[in-house]
């Protein structure tokens, strides 16, 4: 049992990762940043880059950021290797991965994308493995973003302190398959998992 909660976990991140580096890889090569393809009226691909954490913030030096994400993925390794070694629960452990194959996918962006990447432009397409070199060098890549659903917008009554007047978007984040799979997990553990995630600390439930 433990054997298959393993390898469970092991086929969720490498089919995540996987998607996602594809879909990213498909974008950085053919799209110019800032390009949209119009998938219905309220879901877009929208080629942007971020330096930053989720939701293109920016809160600290590039580098730190990369060495601190893969720090916080091998702890995630040696916290899903406890949970199958103890026979925690199978769902718990698919959320779990879920955000560990999340954070690897950006990983990859920041370690590799500066090194085999050309720049992306609003002029010009990105090569893989251009003859001249990549854009950055190593942990200095860009994340790859491409999911956006503006689903509605509104303009604020002018009677409203401080935003009235101002335009409001819904949903105004663009991000790819790594953040959404860390969004999922997080939201599913949350939910159904408080009581599992205190016990997997020793806490009482």
């Amino acid at each position: 049992m433990k054997l298959s909660k393993g390898w469970g976990a092991i086929v969720v991140v490498s089919l995540i990762l996987c998607t996602d580096q594809i879909i990213k890889i498909w974008i950085k090569t053919h799209l110019m940043l800032y390009e949209d393809i119009r998938i219905t009226g309220w879901f877009l691909l929208r080629f942007v880059e971020n330096n930053g954490m989720a939701m293109g913030i920016e809160v600290t030096g590039k580098l730190f950021l990369s060495i601190f994400r893969i720090i916080a993925s091998f702890a995630i390794i040696y916290y899903i290797y406890n949970l199958v070694k103890k026979d925690f629960r199978s769902g718990y452990i698919i959320c779990v991965s879920m955000i560990l194959a999340g954070a690897i996918g950006n990983i990859i962006d920041s370690i590799f994308y500066g090194v085999i990447f050309s720049e992306s432009a609003p002029y010009s397409v990105a090569t893989l493995f251009p003859p001249e070199g990549g854009y950055g060098t190593w942990l200095h890549g860009k994340v790859v973003d491409m999911f956006y659903f503006p689903l509605f917008e509104f303009t604020w009554p002018s009677w409203i302190p401080w935003i009235g007047g101002s335009e409001f978007l819904f949903f105004r984040y663009i991000f790819n398959l790594a953040d959404a799979s860390i969004s999922v997990g997080i939201i599913i553990v949350f939910l159904f998992y408080r009581n599992t995630f205190s016990k997997s600390f020793g806490q009482k439930e």
